[in-house]
């Protein structure tokens, strides 16, 4: 009887086929019977019926008790959604989304009380927000506050002040979890980019079991471009009660306190603590400085023996130290990925010199490859074009012997430059082959774009007489001498190189420029970039993290999207 009122959702049925059969023997035990033993009970009623050998018999009376049933329960042919069975209601309003459930209840009583099956709200959950926990798990297991934190928040937490009490899991179910938690705060899923001056940064708004978590993504530790992604939690929601929510910010040392969420503007929302004077320390603003300089970069003070690197540290510290208890944050896309582009497209992790590590959005707009940043310092701020490749330009790389020249590589990149200056200036006049012995101009850049494309698939094509100029495999690549690069370990082979620009600018983002530099293509994880002007190098690595709710709906809304990220910092 139970397993039928669990598939239909609806409580005990009138003419329900089990409760006949069983009313007397699960009487005592059907509000606690589960699928498992249903399974049993189904078995234990084969069994009294003589097993496989008694099946041929047993065939017809169970045809009549079929017949008798559907007499019973509805038209054979139902006319509408009412004449359904209620399992089959079940399956149907459990594909249609959360959002109109609340509409469909207001048609019938029947409709209602299906509607209060746990089974939709669990699939509702799972497909639209990806939750994966179990309610009723959460209840039996009884997992500590201090195991519930230290799996979602920071695995560092050993102090009993981090302990606090878990939602009351018993009298929740999915329907409130639905309604009060991930439907109201599903507009700030996704990732943002919270407003702190030239800083930027990336914001990652997951849900993450029973709640939902806003995590900061920092940079690895300078210049370690090959380490992970470091996390940090800003705030988080959950359920408290049946149908009440609780909005924690997790900034600081003291552990969860209270905090507000505000989600006044489309793509745009804002946070805000309640008890700043947890985010203080005992040792005053001193001790302070070297926590946050510790987690920041991984060193003392003493350690850096830069002083204009410690000018830097100690300027991001104070300035962003004045957003601990108010920030604001918009929303920001992942570029599609189109069939022409020349890799995949997303998050990268780059050296900038004494400024770090820094984060930045690789994109492909037809001939052109973009490089905008997500972090920022005070020279070029969060929101800027950093780089900017142009594709129809390659430039072939001389043996590793002149590599090794500076003045070489800056004379086939600056023969490409004051060609492309050219055509800016006279867009009328067509271009007249290549400025230099390095560069392949016109057509004959789709053609090595091609090659190049084939060389990363998994079946490479013989390079065609078209594109004989441009490399189809990997060849030897070295930095010219006297460029200064934080990574002594980089790739030392590389699949195609293409001219480009680097945006530079004094303190303040002061006479801003862009100046020629070289795009190079390590692999599909790993890019590069020249700057000639400054003589350095910048080493590139792509972020692997899986990033939820992440991706624009079309390039229309990327556009639109990375336009407006110049216009906040401009």
């Amino acid at each position: 009887m139970a397993v039928c009122a669990r598939l239909c959702g609806v409580g005990q049925s009138r003419r329900c086929r089990r409760r006949q059969r069983h009313n007397q023997q699960d009487q005592g035990s059907d509000s606690d019977m589960d699928e498992e033993e249903g399974e049993r009970i189904v078995g234990e009623t084969q069994s009294v019926t003589g097993g496989p050998e008694n099946s041929a018999a047993a065939r017809p009376s169970v045809a009549h008790e079929a017949a008798a049933d559907s007499a019973s329960t509805g038209p054979p042919n139902p006319q509408s959604l009412l004449d359904l069975p209620p399992e089959l209601l079940v399956e149907v309003f459990s594909s249609l989304p959360g959002t109109e459930l609340p509409n469909l209840a207001l048609v019938c009583k029947k409709f209602r009380q299906i509607l209060n099956t746990e089974t939709i709200w669990r699939r509702r959950c799972t497909e639209e927000f990806g939750m994966r926990e179990d309610l009723r798990k959460m209840d039996v297991v009884g997992v500590s506050s201090r195991e519930l934190y230290a799996k979602r928040v920071n695995p560092r937490a050993k102090s009993v002040r981090f302990m606090k009490l878990l939602p009351d899991f018993e009298h929740m179910d999915y329907r409130d979890v639905y309604r009060h938690l991930l439907h109201p705060y599903r507009h700030i899923l996704g990732l943002w980019q919270p407003d702190i001056g030239p800083y930027g940064g990336l914001l990652n708004v997951v849900v993450d079991g029973l709640y939902i978590i806003g995590w900061m993504y920092l940079p690895p530790h300078d210049p370690r471009v090959e380490d992970p992604m470091r996390r940090r939690p800003l705030f988080r929601i959950h359920m408290w009660e049946s149908n009440k929510v609780a909005v924690e910010c997790m900034y600081g040392h003291k552990g969860p306190h209270k905090g507000d969420i505000q989600t006044g503007k489309k793509d745009e929302f804002s946070t805000k603590c309640n008890q700043t004077d947890h985010h203080r320390m005992p040792g005053g603003r001193q001790e302070e400085f070297r926590t946050w300089l510790e987690e920041e970069w991984g060193r003392t003070l003493e350690d850096i023996f830069h002083e204009h690197m410690q000018e830097l540290i100690l300027m991001k510290f104070i300035y962003t130290s004045q957003y601990d208890n108010c920030l604001t944050y918009r929303r920001i896309y992942l570029p599609p990925r189109m069939p022409s582009d020349l890799l995949q497209p997303g998050l990268f992790k780059g050296t900038y010199g004494s400024h770090g590590l820094e984060i930045i959005m690789l994109s492909f707009h037809g001939p052109c490859a973009r490089a905008t940043k997500l972090t920022g310092d005070p020279n070029v701020p969060a929101g800027q074009l950093t780089l900017d490749v142009d594709l129809n330009r390659p430039v072939c790389l001389p043996d590793l012997e002149h590599q090794r020249s500076m003045e070489e590589l800056s004379r086939l990149v600056l023969g490409v430059h004051e060609e492309a200056q050219r055509e800016v200036q006279n867009p009328d006049v067509a271009p007249q082959g290549a400025a230099s012995e390095g560069a392949v101009a016109g057509g004959a850049g789709a053609a090595v774009l091609e090659s190049a494309m084939e060389a990363q698939s998994e079946s490479p094509q013989p390079a065609s007489s078209s594109s004989s100029s441009a490399p189809s495999e990997a060849q030897p690549f070295v930095l010219p001498l006297g460029v200064m690069t934080r990574n002594e370990v980089y790739p030392r082979t590389c699949k195609i190189c293409f001219y480009g620009t680097g945006l530079i600018a004094g303190h303040g983002f002061t006479s801003p420029e862009r100046t020629p530099g070289l795009f190079v293509l390590f692999d599909e994880d790993h890019f590069g970039f020249i700057w000639l002007e400054l003589k350095s190098f910048s080493l590139y690595s792509r972020l692997t993290d899986r990033l939820a709710h992440a991706y624009a709906p079309d390039m229309e809304r990327f556009e639109a999207m990375l336009r407006n990220m110049q216009s906040w910092t401009s």
